[in-house]
């Protein structure tokens, strides 16, 4: 059974905050908590810092462990000032599921199935965050790119908060997305063009419309809550890591985010100085990160021609694409491609073996596991985590054409 959500929505009062700052990423500058921002003044993520000191003074392991489930138990690691300000759909701790047919001989391979939060994706972490910080911050209306999930969980969000949402994607979004992201209060726009066109049209939007650019990693809170997978991930492995995680990478925003959780969880003495192998997962139809981090470069060009049906790491160029590097090369991990191909039939193999349906994202880092395996770059006996970040029952599926007919005799030895 999963735990109840974390979130009393009849709770008022104020919660414990340990901010201290807001950070540009690639500067160091120092930036006013309390206020909105969206890039830096360099033109790069911001980052939140929090004393973490006072932070382990207040929360124990034991205090933690008495809270029902959700990623709003970490209140003290995240931004918001007042609980008022919280919007929640209802979050759950996702569950790791273990997948032993596929793992290497002495290792353990385990999914975490982002699919079972609100609007069944992992996006719902990180627009959760945004949407409760631009309601404290006094944001009426907000505005993004997306390749379907993210803009399915703003709008969510968004409408759960009494804002407005305008949203874009491109015109070959996958007809659920799109119309989940109206039906649930958002404004949607079909764009001839990739997503990073689709942010464009946003940021060229902003001065004409007084939107608020909710961009991937254009605004500090996103990464907060996305950081939350790595909190829940460490807890559920009872305060310890895996050797490696593998990671569906577009905007690369979770993984960004966990590996700022790993420094905060050492910081107080959560976990020791082991981090996993961070791998950041592409399609080789689109694969800019990889790309920079086989060259040895700290910034990814606009991938040119970007292709894959795993829309969600279909996108051509990151703002924060040296901060996915750094950690992929801190963690002594890599970026790797796998082919579309392999993504359908991973995600095959895992569904038809396992019961387990993957969404093609998740499948990328299944096919990836796989390739890395017979490659060398990750060991047999490694305690290996995919994430697959959305429900798979929001994407197409093999047409099944096998039927009876009542009124006819049924030759059971065929069945």
């Amino acid at each position: 059974m999963q735990p109840k959500p974390s979130f009393d929505p009849a709770i008022t009062d104020e919660f414990p905050n340990f901010v201290t700052h807001l950070e540009c990423s690639y500067t160091g500058e120092k930036l006013e908590a309390g206020q909105l921002h969206g890039l830096s003044p360099a033109g790069k993520p911001i980052l939140v810092r929090y004393d973490l000191k006072a932070l382990s003074n207040a929360l124990s392991k034991k205090d933690l462990a008495q809270r029902p489930g959700g990623f709003w138990r970490y209140r003290e690691f995240l931004p918001v000032r007042q609980a008022r300000n919280i919007v929640s759909l209802g979050e759950v701790m996702t569950p790791l599921l273990s997948l032993p047919s596929l793992a290497g001989k002495g290792g353990e391979l385990i999914v975490k199935d982002e699919g079972r939060l609100p609007t069944g994706s992992f996006k719902a972490r990180g627009l959760a965050l945004a949407v409760s910080m631009a309601k404290e911050l006094g944001v009426s209306r907000l505005a993004m790119p997306t390749n379907g999930n993210a803009g399915a969980a703003m709008a969510a969000y968004a409408t759960r908060a009494g804002m407005e949402t305008t949203i874009f994607c491109p015109d070959d979004t996958p007809e659920v997305n799109v119309s989940e992201i109206e039906y649930q209060g958002g404004k949607v726009y079909r764009v001839n063009g990739l997503i990073n066109d689709c942010g464009k049209i946003v940021g060229e939007g902003k001065e004409a419309t007084g939107w608020f650019d909710c961009s991937t990693l254009k605004e500090p809170y996103r990464i907060e809550g996305k950081k939350t997978m790595g909190l829940e991930l460490a807890e559920q492995l009872g305060w310890d890591v895996p050797d490696v995680i593998f990671y569906p990478t577009g905007g690369g925003t979770g993984l960004i985010g966990m590996w700022k959780a790993f420094d905060e969880l050492e910081a107080i003495g959560w976990i020791g100085s082991k981090r996993p192998k961070m791998v950041a997962v592409q399609s080789t139809g689109c694969a800019p990160i990889v790309k920079a981090y086989e060259k040895g470069e700290e910034h990814a060009p606009v991938w040119e021609g970007a292709y894959t049906h795993a829309s969600g790491i279909r996108v051509p160029v990151a703002v924060g694409d040296f901060l996915i590097l750094r950690a992929v090369r801190a963690s002594g991990g890599f970026a790797i491609a796998v082919t579309d191909e392999a993504i359908t039939k991973s995600q095959a193999e895992v569904a038809q073996k396992e019961g387990v349906l993957l969404c093609p994202e998740g499948a990328a880092t299944c096919a990836a596991y796989k390739q890395s395996l017979a490659d060398g770059r990750i060991k047999e006996s490694d305690r290996a985590v995919l994430y697959n970040c959305a429900t798979g029952l929001k994407y197409p599926m093999p047409p099944i054409s096998r039927t009876l007919d009542k009124n006819l005799p049924i030759d059971y030895s065929k069945i």
